[in-house]
């Protein structure tokens, strides 16, 4: 399709084409879509998981970044889907036509997500949209190893931080790079990520900030970042390393910080 038409794979856009049907199934038979659900998919490329969307009743909204793909979908699908030809993200916000196609009605987002963009992604839609109801996509296998980290390892950072905080994050399969055209250098998995019945959505800008800021200077002691004096909360000591804080205690030392800043 793409020599067709003189196309070929736009590496800067992270265009690696999955193939495989039958990591396509299981990412849609994890999303547990059903006849009628909205569906949000982003970077559809030729259209393969759209497809699968289709045959099994969902209604699609894709937002494809390359002019060319989008003249391959129009061929391809015409008016099945709700074509958007432009950036998913701008400036950290959905695409305005996107929002205008989801309508503020419930949503899945299913997507082979290029890999440049989807830890931003993520963390837009649980930060910004409570409507989505899940995520389940395909990305970069070191990038789904730190959305899933635990506190103390290497991976617990400011990513698995701000997703866990709103969201129980899961691995539905590891995907070797043979599954995709043309192969990348690195593994991928299909992951699954379900925002928390009850969203903590108040102060998330606030709250990312210090983290981000905290995580810095992972390697220092808090006393050293924060200043000995600060009064930090009970059972956090002035000599631990931010790496060794669940979430619940950064949420605790924020709100030391924030109220020490009033």
């Amino acid at each position: 399709m793409l020599q067709e038409r003189g196309l070929s794979p736009r590496h800067r856009l992270g265009q690696n084409f999955l193939h495989d049907h039958n990591i396509l199934s299981k990412l849609v038979d994890a999303s547990d879509v059903q006849p009628g659900d909205l569906v949000l998919e982003i970077g559809p490329g030729t259209g393969s998981l759209t497809e699968e969307l289709l045959a099994r009743g969902c209604e699609v909204v894709a937002c494809e970044l390359d002019r060319g793909l989008v003249g391959i979908l129009q061929d391809r699908l015409g008016d099945s889907i709700k074509l958007i030809h432009g950036d998913c993200l701008i400036k950290k916000q959905l695409h305005p036509e996107v929002i205008d196609q989801l309508a503020d009605r419930p949503w899945r987002l299913v997507s082979n997500l290029p890999y440049q963009m989807a830890s931003p992604l993520l963390v837009t839609l649980l930060t910004s949209h409570p409507e989505c109801l899940g995520s389940f996509v395909t990305i970069q296998h070191e990038v789904a190893q730190r959305l899933m980290a635990k506190v103390g390892t290497s991976g617990w950072g400011v990513l698995s931080i701000l997703v866990q905080r709103l969201a129980e994050v899961s691995m539905i399969t590891k995907v070797p790079n043979t599954c995709f055209w043309p192969q990348p250098k690195v593994t991928s998995a299909c992951v699954k990520v379900i925002p928390h019945a009850m969203s903590k959505n108040q102060g998330n800008d606030g709250f990312g900030k210090f983290i981000t800021s905290l995580f810095s200077n992972r390697r220092k002691q808090l006393g050293t970042i924060l200043g000995r004096d600060h009064d930090f909360p009970e059972n956090i000591l002035a000599d631990a390393r931010p790496s060794t804080l669940t979430i619940d205690q950064l949420e605790k030392l924020y709100e030391t910080v924030k109220t020490s800043a009033d």
